[in-house]
């Protein structure tokens, strides 16, 4: 499945939050990660983020996509995080 994960946590957390979701998934930008991930990957990671966040404080999106052939990725400006899997 692909999925792009989007992250809002206190600045006390980010860099945890970072280490591991790079660990599953491409960086893109800031706070945004995809990539293809299994099913069992994608419960190991929400297990870690559910472990550091604070659910008062933080937030964690996932949009889940059984398959990306009817998506496409533009991007307008400078590419932070250059990966070789386009959408």
């Amino acid at each position: 499945m692909f999925v792009i994960l989007v992250y809002d946590m206190n600045e006390k957390r980010v860099g945890r939050a970072l280490k591991i979701c790079r660990k599953y998934l491409n960086w893109v930008q800031n706070s945004v990660f995809e990539g293809e991930i299994s099913k069992a990957g994608l419960k190991k990671l929400k297990v870690e983020l559910n472990k550091l966040m604070d659910p008062e404080e933080d937030s964690v999106i996932l949009y889940i996509m059984r398959t990306t052939k009817y998506s496409e990725r533009q991007i307008i400006g400078l590419e932070k995080g250059k990966i070789g899997m386009f959408i």
